[in-house]
């Protein structure tokens, strides 16, 4: 198995960013809405350059091949990328708000590889260390699984239809502990 390995994404990466973006969408995600959501998809998700000039996206490679990434943010945003209508990039208030995790993505050849789970992990001891005792995201049907897997509980189910077609997803939420993350 390969040796997964993380760093922290940089203006740089983002033409590598939005390639692995694209093929997670039509890979993976593919299995769970139709042609038409997936295109809804692609324009109510992408790359968020905010989060990356706020250093909190993080880059995972499996022996230099980029295999996933994700992040977190403290801006009041919950999903979606620079193109995505309603983006709030006020500030949220640690101990009063909750993180948000965000655009996270796994390369169709990595998904249950453990690539997801440490990019989960690394976003949830980040936002501790920054104040926050809670994490929230809005997760795809496809990504729902780890993050229940991870701890995350519903808070509710929505479509968003601003993509032209509705997309399901699933608005949930974990309290964030002082000890490892699972």
């Amino acid at each position: 198995m390969a040796q997964l390995t993380h760093r922290i994404a940089t203006e740089a990466d983002i033409p590598a960013l939005v390639a692995l973006m694209d093929r997670s969408i039509a890979g993976p995600l593919a299995a769970f809405l139709t042609p038409d959501q997936i295109a809804a998809s692609r324009k109510l998700m992408g790359i968020d350059s905010q989060i990356i000039a706020d250093r909190t996206y993080v880059i995972v490679e499996a022996d230099g091949v980029l295999a996933g990434c994700g992040g977190w943010s403290g801006r009041i945003t919950e999903y979606g990328g620079d193109h995505t209508p309603g983006r709030e990039p006020a500030p949220l208030t640690p101990g009063v708000d909750a993180a948000r995790i965000r655009a996270m993505y796994t390369a169709p050849e990595f998904v249950r590889r453990g690539v997801g789970r440490l990019i989960l992990g690394l976003c949830e001891a980040a936002a501790r260390a920054a104040g926050y005792d809670r994490a929230e995201l809005v997760a795809t049907m496809g990504g729902e699984p780890l993050y229940r897997a991870a701890g995350y509980a519903e808070i509710e189910r929505f479509e968003d239809d601003r993509g032209g077609a509705p997309v399901p997803l699933v608005r949930m939420g974990k309290r964030l502990t002082t000890g490892p993350s699972r």
